[in-house]
């Protein structure tokens, strides 16, 4: 006969060993908790910060609508060929990247944020002039 404490040790045990095995309820960590497309990224896009197009400002978003119906632009420069001289987007041959005004409300020009695309089907935003770039995942 068992003495009255293996019972409840021995579920004790079984507990804690089903716990190990499926996991804690717990917080799943910043992997799981990252959305679907992020965890999908192109190859082009990993090793770059991302944004989704939903979280991108609203005219940021219209000028991406610009670029798939093909124009018109509002500023000359738009669909100019973008030099990457920063060289803070993969390395390319010169005419690989063209840039495109991202209107900033309030400003007497066209403001610091862009669009840059790649020919590759690649998506970039910049909100500081270039300063920095997010691949917008699409």
């Amino acid at each position: 006969m068992l003495p009255r404490f293996v019972p409840r040790a021995l579920a004790g045990l079984l507990v804690c060993l089903a716990v190990l095995l499926t996991g804690c309820a717990g917080d799943p960590g910043p992997a799981s908790r990252a959305s679907p497309a992020s965890r999908t990224s192109p190859a082009w896009a990993r090793g770059t910060a991302t944004v989704e197009e939903s979280r991108l400002p609203a005219e940021a978003r219209r000028t991406l609508a610009l670029i798939d119906q093909g124009g018109p632009f509002p500023y000359a420069k738009d669909g100019t060929v973008f030099g990457n001289f920063e060289g803070r987007l993969p390395e390319h041959r010169r005419g690989y990247y063209h840039e495109y005004t991202v209107p900033t409300p309030g400003s007497p020009d066209r403001g610091a944020r862009r669009i840059v695309t790649g020919q590759g089907g690649e998506y970039y935003y910049s909100g500081d002039h270039y300063e920095s770039f997010r691949a917008v995942l699409r």
